[in-house]
């Protein structure tokens, strides 16, 4: 009986390591994904900022030409 009451104890310990071996994995995992999801988010903040650059640096590029575009046009008629 004490033999078979050692046993069931193992047994339970065993089954108690394996959970939290299960729950240490699947932490790891979630923290896995945290991070991958973190990094993936810092990637689309800094892809937003570039559009977000490029697009002021057009917006800047085309307000120089309109202003280029009237200063040839205030200069037209003053050559006729």
């Amino acid at each position: 009986m004490n033999t078979l009451k050692l046993f069931s104890e193992k047994e339970r310990d065993y089954h108690a390591y394996q959970a939290r071996q299960n729950y240490l994995r699947e932490q790891r995992t979630i923290q896995i994904e945290r991070e991958e999801d973190h990094r993936e988010m810092e990637r689309i903040k800094q892809e937003m900022e570039q559009a977000q650059q490029d697009l002021e640096r057009e917006r800047t590029e085309k307000q120089a030409a309109l202003a280029e575009i009237e200063q040839l046009k205030a200069l037209l008629p003053q050559s006729t």
